[in-house]
């Protein structure tokens, strides 16, 4: 049996394909060194990511088309893929970015990561560039509806799959991504000390900075010695209105060029918030749970499958909530010990080694 990963649009650090791209390495990667010897595993991929995905175990095929071009893009997940899966006699094919081509030649999976796309066109028309957004839109509906199977990373999204496309459910795989064990040397922020709450967000609506900033007011407002605030993925608060005394108290990292960087502002914080409106899965809060920290973060979508029991889970859209809970928690060293070990637990789902077998289940079966 021949398995086909289309990895040709993958281009390693760019934009919103950033959690696709690490994704897709980490499984090709453990699907090669768990394969069955009879299994031949084949990436369809390029010189931008032969050194990510040209592994023991893999079968690599450089495209000569460029994935920098759109034209070329659109031409090859609608038309082209479907030419090279021919030349190959593919028994079966993965699509990591959800768009399955129009000619149906081989038996056919398309990873459904999340449905923002359709989340953003209801909710924050016009944020999002409308042409772009209705062709991925069209191209998600006619995907999931052609294919053969549907793998989506938690049961929030299979529900978003269904109701937007209308049905198909019974070839909807739930199946979580995997997690790597976080391991690294300090990179350089250790002198940071641990009185701040650390928050990850964007300027993009959905992952709410303003929520952040409004609870974060309204816990300086409670707390008699309120912690500093420490955000990632922001350039600055500008566009936020507060009392100056509160901007004051925090300090932006718009992007961190380093993993450790990152991990380090994290595993030095007391509290760690993620107040997410819309999560195909969300690894951050997985992420402070490996490094030690206790979570507050969103009950909607996707979150509190992920979190379990292990994180405090707050209403992003009531402030006053999640002003609350930090105060609690800041205040109750024992509770926070008791979340930490939660978390601690909780990550163990994820490791790869353990959801492996789900994705080897349906694709190498």
């Amino acid at each position: 049996m021949k398995l086909v990963i289309d990895c040709f649009k993958l281009v390693k650090g760019t934009g919103k394909s950033i959690g696709i791209y690490n994704l897709t390495k980490n499984l090709v990667e453990n699907l090669a060194k768990n394969h069955i010897k009879e299994d031949k595993i084949i990436v369809l991929g390029t010189k931008y990511n032969r050194e990510d995905f040209n592994l023991p175990g893999v079968k690599f095929i450089s495209v000569k088309y460029d994935p920098h071009n759109k034209l070329i893009c659109i031409l090859w997940e609608l038309f082209l893929v479907s030419m090279a899966l021919k030349k190959l006699r593919a028994n079966r094919v993965l699509f990591p970015r959800g768009f399955a081509p129009l000619r149906h030649t081989v038996e056919e999976y398309v990873i459904v990561h999340d449905m923002i796309p359709f989340y953003y066109h209801k909710n924050f028309p016009g944020v999002l560039n409308p042409i772009e957004n209705f062709y991925i839109m069209w191209r998600l509906k006619a995907s999931v509806k052609i294919c053969d199977g549907v793998l989506t990373d938690s049961a929030a999204s299979k529900q978003e799959i269904i109701r937007w496309t209308k049905g198909n459910a019974d070839k909807i795989h739930v199946v979580y991504p995997g997690q790597n064990r976080i391991r690294y040397e300090s990179g350089g922020t250790d002198s940071v000390q641990s009185d701040y709450i650390c928050a990850v967000t964007s300027r993009l609506p959905h992952k709410n900075a303003k929520g952040i900033m409004e609870s974060y007011i309204k816990y300086c407002e409670r707390s008699e010695d309120p912690l500093s605030l420490v955000i990632i993925g922001l350039e600055n608060t500008d566009e936020y209105t507060m009392p100056e005394e509160v901007r004051e108290r925090i300090t932006c990292y718009k992007y961190l060029k380093e993993d450790a960087d990152m991990y380090d502002l994290i595993r030095h914080s007391r509290i760690f918030l993620f107040l997410s409106y819309m999560e195909g899965f969300g690894f951050p809060p997985l992420e402070a749970m490996q490094l030690g920290v206790p979570v507050v973060c969103s009950n909607v979508s996707s979150v509190p499958e992920v979190v379990g029991d292990a994180a405090v889970l707050v209403d992003p859209y009531d402030t006053e909530h999640v002003a609350e809970e930090l105060v609690r928690l800041e205040a109750d060293q024992e509770l926070r010990r008791q979340y930490i070990a939660k978390g601690y637990g909780n990550t163990e789902r994820f490791l790869w080694e353990r959801r492996i077998v789900e994705y080897r289940n349906i694709l190498l079966r």
